[in-house]
Parts: C-alpha cells; structure tokens; sequence
C-alpha cells in the first residue's frame, strides 16, 4: 500500500505532529513500507498455528511460599508522623 503526500500531512494533522517540508517524502516512503509489511503479515494463513503463551515449553521454577524477613511493623509505625488502628494516617490528597 502506498501513501501519498496528501494523507501523510493529514494522518500528521490528525495526530498533531509537525512535519517539515523536507521530511514529508521520506515519512511517506516510509510509513508506505510499515503498511505494505503490515499487509504482508496478514496475507498469511496463520488457521492451523496454536497461539503461545510463551516460546519456550517450560515451566517457570516456583520457590517456596515461606516467610524470609522478620516483622518490623511495630517499628515502622513508631517511626510514623501519623498512625491510626494500624494504619498509616495521610493528608487528603482529592478534594
């Protein structure tokens, strides 16, 4: 598919880019070579291609659900400005 001079300035208008005059011809050869490989890609016949939720055919390695860090919640709220029945107490932020 081929662009011309015309619909590059206006896909520009409409995406509020400013083009220079110098650069027009190449931004039409090259979003003409974007479509034309876009075109490309969909004239395959992909019916018979299982889609892939990854690549490779593997698992992801888990590790264990243990607890690695100690509590320090006590001490984080000793150290807070504001603190309320466990909670964090903040400034309004949305009026």
């Amino acid at each position: 598919m081929s662009l011309t001079r015309e619909e590059v300035e206006k896909i520009a208008h409409l995406a509020r880019i400013a083009l220079n005059e110098d650069n027009i011809s190449s931004y039409t050869h090259n979003l003409s070579n974007i479509l034309t490989l876009v075109a490309q890609m969909n004239s395959v016949d992909t019916t018979d291609v299982i889609p892939l939720a990854h690549p490779l055919d593997m698992t992801a390695r888990l590790r264990s659900d243990i607890v690695t860090e100690v509590d320090k919640r006590d001490h984080f709220q000793t150290i807070a400005p504001q603190v309320e029945a466990g909670l964090y107490l903040v400034p309004k932020v949305i009026e």
